[in-house]
Formats: C-alpha cells, structure tokens, sequence
C-alpha cells in the first residue's frame, strides 16, 4: 500500500479532544511512536499533565494548548501560535466531541446546536485551515473520529447521529479532493468506547454496562488508529458486530430498523 510516511519518529501529530478518552490515548501511543504530539482540548490541568507524560515516553516532546474547538476565532488564535513554533502538521486527529442521549422531541435547542457546533462546526473550521497547509507541502493525514451512529442511527440519539453523519459525509467527499494533493482522510468509526464521554452522553451509566461486549477499550483502538497514520486507510471500524449491523443496515433497512430499535438500542 502506498504510504505518506513510513514511520511517526518526528513526525508533529496535532489532536483536539486531546484531555481524556480516546484523544489521550492516541497522544500516548503516537508519543511511544516518538512523534511530536500537540494537544488541544478546553482542561488546560489534564493537557499539561497528559503533555508531561507523553513527553517521558517520546524523544521529539509534547505541547499543548487549551482550546475551544466551537470557538472559531480561538481555534484561529491557536493555530497562529501553533505556526509559529511548528512549520508543518503531518497529522490532524479531530477527536473532539461530545453526545447527548435523549429522545429529540425533549432535547433543548441549544444543546442541539451546542453538537453541531462542537461535532461538525468546529471540526471542519479546524480542518480546512489545516488542509491548507498540509496542499502547500503536498503531504499530511487527516483523522476524523465520527461514529457507528453516524451509519445506523438508534433512539435516543438523533442529534448526535445527525453530526456524525455529517462528519461522515464531509470526510468521505475530503477524502477524494484531498488525494491527489498528497493528503489521506481516514474516518474512525467506533461504538461505544469505554471512556468518560458517557459521564455526559448517559449519567446514570446504564448504557454502558448494557453494551456488555460490545463496549470497546480506548487503549486497542488507539493503538489501530496510529497503526493507520501516515496511510491512507480509508475506515476503521469497530466493533465488527456494529460494522456488520451497519452494512446489513445498507442492504437490508428494515432488517436495519429492526436491529436498532433491539439489539443496538440499550440506552
């Protein structure tokens, strides 16, 4: 398969979302991989403490930077300061993201824009500014970490389906502009994560522990997700059940109906 890199030794590899869950995860697998990591999220107290560790378990060092990825002219200040003090990004991991379960007729509108705001908004913001420089060196990788939810939606969670379908869409149409300029997009479809973005997606936790099996440790699926920089993999899905819900979802929507509203349906 052809490659953008072959290895992530110095490479500078940016990810939003970077304070917890799976953003920090991917910091500490690609700091082993002794790439260059800069971490962006809002915690500047996790940031700075995932930054020391990740410096430990690299020879190129870490940064970070608190950021608000729903607040454009932040996300602008940020970058300007990013260039400043690295000349390229090889790899942009756009891991920030947050979901809210609840049926739509008793979700506020806010929130629902608060989600589009965070899970597309900003991500696109930060990705075409990005996406530009990486056309100027004719190199780079883009990861966007959307959802099964975004490939077969379930109760519960129509807004946040809604965003990643979105996140879906944007990233598969990049992803043919965006060849032939050197720059792969890959997208990350997973399940539910064993991570503390069901502290506000679930509170009472009962998803979760229904999920049983199917739940996914943030530790292996990162380790799949650096596995894939530098390549121009186009998904990643996990777990295979959910995958294969997802396709049968494509050919067959009634039987898709039907496996959303049971099997997958445990919220």
């Amino acid at each position: 398969m052809k490659k953008i890199f072959e290895e992530l030794t110095n490479k500078t590899v940016l990810i939003t979302g970077a304070s917890s869950g799976l953003g920090e995860q991917i910091a500490y697998e690609a700091a082993r991989r002794n790439a260059k990591v800069i971490l962006c999220a809002r915690r500047e107290d996790k940031l700075k403490e995932i930054a020391k560790k990740c410096s430990t378990l690299s020879n190129a060092g870490s940064d970070y930077l608190p950021l608000d990825i729903a607040d454009f002219q932040d996300v602008e200040d940020k970058l300007e300061t990013i260039d400043a003090h690295y000349p390229k990004i090889d790899v942009l991991v756009n891991c920030a993201g947050f979901g809210l379960f609840e049926n739509f007729i008793e979700t506020k509108f806010e929130e629902t824009v608060n989600m589009f705001q965070v899970n597309v908004l900003g991500l696109m913001y930060i990705t075409q500014k990005i996406a530009i420089k990486m056309a100027e060196e004719n190199s780079g990788h883009i990861i966007n970490v959307a959802s099964q939810a975004g490939k077969m939606a379930t109760p519960k969670s129509s807004v946040y389906s809604a965003t990643k379908f979105a996140v879906l869409g944007f990233s598969n149409s990049l992803r043919l502009e965006l060849k032939p300029l050197g720059i792969s997009v890959t997208t990350v479809n997973p399940g539910p994560i064993n991570t503390n973005f069901f502290d506000i997606a679930d509170p009472s936790g009962d998803y979760l522990s229904s999920m049983g099996g199917l739940t996914l440790n943030p530790t292996k699926l990162a380790k799949r997700i650096v596995n894939s920089m530098g390549t121009y993999k186009r998904e990643i899905n996990a777990p295979f059940i959910m995958e294969f819900g997802s396709k049968s979802y494509l050919l067959f929507p009634h039987v898709g109906d039907l496996l959303a509203s049971t099997l997958f349906n445990k919220k």
